[in-house]
């Protein structure tokens, strides 16, 4: 059976940092990117930083990747523990 995925999972901690990466490559600031994909800068700023896991939407994983015309697959690929 596999693995439920719960708040202290490391992939969502990964999904956030992928996501301020792709943010950072396209040199835009939080409050643009959360702007430009319909977001608060502060649901943004949770979800990006480490210490404060907090999960993302597909609907919002989505517009992301799109926006940065990017997979959304490549913010699901995970480095194994």
């Amino acid at each position: 059976m596999p693995k439920e995925w719960d708040i202290n999972d490391k992939r969502f901690i990964q999904i956030g940092l992928k996501i301020a990466y792709y943010r950072k490559m396209n040199e835009m600031t939080q409050d643009q990117l959360a702007e430009r994909i319909g977001i608060t800068s502060k649901y943004l700023s949770q979800v990006e930083t480490p210490s404060c896991v907090q999960p993302v939407s597909l609907k919002t994983l989505f517009a992301i990747a799109d926006l940065f015309h990017i997979p959304p697959h490549k913010f699901l690929e995970f480095e194994k523990e």
